[in-house]
């Protein structure tokens, strides 16, 4: 099985600065896309050492002992650690934070995932679109117990409220699975601003209808952006091929 995979990101129509960021991995062991908040340069900075600490992190202990899952969990600690250090270095940025969500390969393991906030991981199967990850916001929760529909979370005055983020003194948990994949399969990280604007079945469209990813993230991105633009738009797309 061999990895075919792209990133891009734009700032949307609205907002004058990107405060996402993402990494891939030029050998393909791993993909990170980080959305930040907390003010004009908090947000860009929040995301931006969230994703350095991590890349530094996973390349630096890449061939030690440790499970996968280990060494996504200690990144994103490190990630956390780093943010609350640079808040009090620069208390200007003192309520900037993060959302996370990285992707790692590292046979012989099955790949991990592991996310804060609400940036999210699909898979996409057989003309299938499933979301991965659960949001660590107050709608998902809602919607989770039965209090709003998922099309009344859509437009819903607290759909950007985080219950989780990385860059906060109370963040106690980080989530991982383990990712069940298999050649054909797509996957997709993405920030809210895509999901904010397109709804799964047009996503879903997308992935199922562009063979190449380079130009399946640009026509997301696009479309996203016809819809209004409202945020930061960032796509990671990453193709399960056949080696042969």
């Amino acid at each position: 099985m061999k990895l075919n995979f792209t990133g891009s990101s734009d700032p949307g129509l609205i907002r004058s600065n990107n405060q996402d960021a993402y990494y891939i991995d030029p050998e393909g062991r791993f993909f990170i896309v980080a959305d930040g908040m907390g003010g004009h340069a908090g947000g860009e900075e929040a995301s931006r050492i969230a994703t350095q600490e991590i890349q530094a992190y996973l390349v630096g202990h890449w061939q030690s002992s440790k499970s996968s899952q280990e060494l996504l969990e200690q990144a994103l600690w490190g990630a956390n650690e780093a943010i609350l250090q640079d808040q009090q270095n620069h208390p200007e940025r003192a309520d900037m934070g993060t959302t996370i969500v990285v992707v790692i390969f590292r046979a012989p393991e099955a790949p991990w995932c592991a996310h804060v906030g609400d940036s999210r991981l699909y898979r996409f199967r057989e003309s299938q679109l499933e979301q991965v990850t659960e949001d660590h916001t107050w709608v998902a929760r809602a919607i989770k117990i039965g209090d709003i529909t998922t099309d009344e979370a859509r437009i819903h005055p607290f759909r950007h409220v985080l219950s989780r983020c990385l860059g906060r003194e109370d963040l106690h948990q980080i989530d991982l699975q383990p990712l069940d994949v298999k050649v054909g399969d797509r996957l997709l990280l993405c920030s809210d601003g895509l999901t904010e604007e397109l709804v799964n079945q047009k996503i879903a469209g997308y992935l199922q209808d562009t063979p190449w990813v380079d130009k399946a993230a640009l026509s997301l991105i696009e479309a996203a952006k016809e819809e209004g633009g409202h945020d930061n738009i960032t796509v990671v797309i990453v193709a399960l091929e056949d080696s042969q």
